[in-house]
């Protein structure tokens, strides 16, 4: 893996972790607020799985298992 290419990964994993903390706040308020729409909040947590998935994807390809 180039310099290059290791820099977009951090960069897309940086990226990735904000929008997955942006949606765990999104998700926090319309539960606390009462504004609780079910379908919306399990869409949200939907999508915020999806990136936890890709998150570890990108981590795994800028720290490969090594078998000692």
């Amino acid at each position: 893996m180039t310099e290059e290419e290791e820099q977009e990964i951090r960069f897309e994993l940086a990226r990735l972790r904000q929008e997955h903390s942006d949606l765990d706040a999104a998700i926090s308020v319309m539960s606390e607020t009462g504004k609780i729409d079910p379908l919306r909040i399990q869409r949200l947590k939907k999508k915020k799985l999806a990136l936890k998935d890709r998150i570890a994807v990108l981590e795994d390809q800028l720290l490969p298992d090594i078998i000692a």
